[in-house]
């Protein structure tokens, strides 16, 4: 483990190099790590644990798409397979991977599976946290971890196989084993970790439900549709429009700010394109500061908790859902988008 610093704050990571795989093996040898829900992160963390040598089932439920996937991705119906209930039932680690709204509604058929010694793992603090919502309230007589990859599962399976690793938080809400620690970090580096961060449950959610509304998703995408509107109004044309609103940045300048930082990218920039940037980045961020302030406060009070579980449990939640990414994927700009993606010299072989 490496201890950082940055300016007075210190803190201890875990790393890869902590945790090689004989380690994890011996730490979690009598586990078996049910993983409930094979959505994008259920999928991607048991794939990669599996990969680790840790023994994983699988429990989803029959006749969904996802249960397809399983199944084609190597998991065997009746060993390794099963539905939601037979697996918790089977498993010493249960990694609840369903959606929030699924959590809230699975825990009465789940709790009864939580017998003395078991862990109780989630990707996400939402279900703890906000647990006069969810009514997810664990016996005392388990334990209670967290691993949560800041990145989508696909990210967690892609970086995984391309020999890299994922970011990721840990916690430990209970530690009823006293192993709770190790189990927690053992099972970090095993979904595919390139390193581990402590927080806590609340902490974790907080940052988690801020960034996604935030910079991560929310954010970034209306500041792009915004200029893009504005060059549009103007009379460039969409080519032109989504070219320096996005594909430049993601192409060509986040890129930079990854290898090396935004300072790095600043100074792999034109002398105009700096000057401009100094010039503005602070209008922004006073101008989006009380937005984001307001985001924090809607989070931290469990408004949206309440907004997303009211959304996502209503019965034609799906059929909803479609209907805004459809409206997305069918607006001019992401049309351009698409079409300026087939133009890349990779798509062209």
């Amino acid at each position: 483990m490496r201890e950082i610093q940055v300016g007075s704050h210190k803190e201890t990571v875990v790393e890869r190099s902590d945790y090689p795989p004989e380690k994890i093996r011996q730490i979690l040898a009598d586990e078996t790590v049910t993983v409930l829900g094979y959505g994008v992160q259920g999928r991607g963390q048991s794939l990669n644990m599996r990969d680790n040598g840790v023994k994983v089932i699988v429990g989803q439920r029959p006749g969904t798409k996802s249960y397809d996937l399983a199944v084609s991705d190597g998991w065997k119906p009746g060993e390794t397979l099963f539905d939601l209930d037979e697996a918790a039932k089977r498993g010493t680690v249960i990694q609840y991977l369903l959606s929030d709204a699924g959590q809230k509604d699975f825990w009465p058929k789940l709790k009864p599976h939580l017998t003395a010694g078991k862990a109780l793992y989630f990707s996400h603090g939402f279900s703890i946290v906000f647990n006069d919502q969810t009514l997810v309230n664990p016996p005392a007589d388990i334990d209670v971890i967290l691993v949560a990859p800041k990145g989508s599962g696909t990210s967690v399976r892609r970086l995984f196989l391309e020999g890299k690793g994922i970011n990721a938080s840990y916690a430990v809400h209970q530690d009823f084993t006293g192993r709770a620690h190790e189990r927690a970090k053992a099972l970090g580096i095993a979904i595919g970790a390139g390193f581990l961060f402590e927080t806590d449950f609340r902490k974790e959610v907080v940052s988690d439900l801020t960034g996604e509304r935030g910079v991560l998703m929310g954010a970034i995408y209306g500041i792009w549709l915004a200029q893009y509107e504005v060059l549009r109004e103007h009379g460039h044309s969409p080519t032109e429009a989504f070219n320096e609103t996005v594909e430049e940045a993601t192409q060509s300048l986040y890129p930079l700010i990854s290898e090396n930082g935004m300072d790095w990218m600043y100074a792999n920039c034109s002398t105009t394109a700096q000057r401009g940037a100094l010039d503005w980045f602070k209008r922004f961020r006073d101008a989006t500061r009380p937005v984001f302030q307001q985001l924090y406060n809607s989070v931290e009070t469990g408004n949206e908790a309440r907004i997303t579980l009211d959304a996502n449990s209503k019965a034609d939640y799906r059929v909803n859902l479609e209907k805004e990414l459809k409206e997305i994927s069918e607006s001019e700009m992401w049309v351009a988008g698409a079409t300026i993606r087939e133009l890349r010299p990779e798509r062209q072989k």
